[in-house]
């Protein structure tokens, strides 16, 4: 049996009980790790039809067992080598194989040289060909982020100058498979390529500029994709199976600040990061 890619963090939080549900072949021995998730999630180890396996179990919190069935009849039916495999699914888990690589953040490290630039065209054309996928799923659920903030709200983040740009959103965008969640915490690196796409949860038929956007802006604590060479190079290897439109781009991608600046304004760094950032895209 492989090493496990990753080590994760200690119980960090109440979770269910996973040693509590009932496979159909899977047989738990093992909790690895925890990792932080919405849902709960688990590291494990355990076999099945008489193999030794690694695998991530997750579990809907809340209500979003409606998430991880649809995750789960995705993954099923796209069966794509970079995709996770499905091992087995019920009414609230979804437990799928461990994949090989490691995360950007891992491999650059502070970035200090750039190392990021030289990935960067292979992360744009994994979502252009992405979006090229066709599987039989409904829309995206709607997520706050979806929608672009309100006057009240540029107003108490001293955003008020923003309140035009926002106005002036942009026309509809052709409807693709989006991943929804396409960024550097859910996409493994192997031997300088990409290696796993992770956590489909969100996917769906949405705005493929947003999907775009959402895959670029730069999170907190994030160490690439700070800077316009690496956006470009992003975008170049985008164009080579889809086309985008610069401008709606640039429109998510100041809309996911504003919202990520109310979340996240506490981080002194981060928040001088955007603020800079909407003044220079254009507005």
């Amino acid at each position: 049996m492989n090493e496990p890619t990753f080590s994760h963090p200690s119980k960090w939080r109440e979770t269910c009980d996973p040693f509590a549900l009932h496979f159909s072949d899977f047989r738990l021995r093992t909790v690895l790790g925890y990792p932080h998730a919405g849902n709960d999630v688990f590291h494990v180890q355990g076999t099945q039809g008489g193999k030794e396996i690694t695998a991530y179990l997750k579990v809907a919190r809340g209500n979003n067992s409606a998430r991880l069935k649809r995750e789960a009849a995705v993954l099923s039916e796209l069966n794509h080598p970079l995709f996770p495999k499905v091992i087995e699914s019920g009414e609230s888990f979804l437990l799928t194989e461990e994949m090989p690589g490691r995360r950007l953040s891992v491999i650059v490290g502070e970035n200090e040289d750039m190392a990021s630039l030289s990935y960067m065209e292979e992360y744009g054309e994994a979502l252009s060909l992405l979006h090229t996928l066709s599987p039989s799923v409904g829309p995206q659920a709607e997520r706050v982020f979806f929608r672009p903030p309100t006057a009240d709200e540029l107003h108490a983040l001293d955003l008020s100058f923003l309140r035009g740009f926002f106005e002036a959103a942009p026309a509809s965008s052709p409807a693709v498979f989006c991943h929804g969640d396409f960024h550097y915490a859910n996409l493994l690196w192997e031997n300088h390529h990409l290696s796993a796409v992770l956590d489909f949860e969100l996917c769906g038929y949405g705005n493929r500029d947003f999907d775009i956007a959402w895959a670029l802006f730069l999170r907190p604590g994030q160490k690439f994709l700070k800077t316009d060479a690496e956006r470009s190079r992003f975008l170049e290897g985008y164009r080579k199976h889809g086309d985008f439109d610069a401008k709606a781009v640039a429109y998510y991608t100041a809309q996911c600040y504003v919202h990520f600046l109310r979340f996240c304004g506490d981080d002194a760094d981060y928040a001088s990061f955007i603020r800079e950032q909407l003044n220079k895209l254009g507005i």
